[in-house]
């Protein structure tokens, strides 16, 4: 998955939104969880691609939409 520009977010709707955050920590905690047990990862830059892409999405909620999560 590449990276998701500001531009392309901004154009989804509150539910796709929602929806590929979800989809976003899911793949993060796999990540993660592969740190933890000491797996080799393929891209190591891509944690950090995730977790500003869920910071993007919450701004835009929160921004456009006034929503908590």
């Amino acid at each position: 998955m590449a990276i998701i520009k500001k531009y392309e977010l901004n154009k989804m709707s509150k539910e796709e939104l929602i929806k590929k955050l979800k989809e976003l920590k899911e793949e993060l905690l796999k990540l993660e969880m592969q740190v933890q047990m000491k797996r080799p990862i393929k891209n190591t830059s891509r944690r950090r691609e995730i977790r500003r892409t869920i910071a993007r999405i919450l701004t835009i909620l929160n921004n456009k939409y006034k929503i908590k999560i």
